[in-house]
Order: structure tokens, then sequence, then C-alpha cells
């Protein structure tokens, strides 16, 4: 809860108070803490021994999530547009 009312908050900060020209500024900054915050992600997931042995089943999982994710997006997606769109005559 804590996450969504500070994005909602940080959201209206930039919405009405903050300003035009710092925009740039900005994006470099939001980039250079994503880059840190994916290296202390690794560094973490480093230090894990648990998870380091278990990589394999892990990696498998993951894959077949992949998949049936994208394969659902894909279902899903292709019965929205035969109810929403307009049938070419």
């Amino acid at each position: 809860m804590l996450t969504i009312a500070l994005m909602c908050l940080g959201i209206a900060i930039g919405k009405w108070l903050f300003p035009q020209k710092w925009q740039k500024a900005n994006a470099r900054l939001q980039t250079l803490l994503t880059i840190l915050l994916i290296f202390a992600m690794g560094v973490s997931i480093g230090r894990n021994d648990g998870l380091l042995q278990n990589l394999a089943t892990l990696g498998l999982d993951s894959v077949l999530f992949c998949l049936f994710s994208m394969g659902a997006s894909i279902l899903a997606v292709y019965c929205a547009t035969r109810k929403i769109l307009p049938k070419k005559k």
C-alpha cells in the first residue's frame, strides 16, 4: 500500500509541482538509479547460495511461466480483437 501511495504522490508532484526544465536531469537520475537498483539486486541474488544451487530448476520454471503468460496474452488479444474490431467484408 505504501508503494502505491508513494507512486501516486510522485505522479501528483510530477504533474503539478515539478518544473519542466528539470525533466532531462530527472530522466538521467531515473536511469542511474535504475542501473543501481539492478546492480543491487544482482549482488543480492549472487549472495543467495540456495538460489544459485536451484538455478536450473528455477530457470525451467521461469521459461514455462513466460511461455504460458505469452500464450495466454496472445489468446486474450486474439479473442478480444475478434469481438471488438469490426469484420472486414
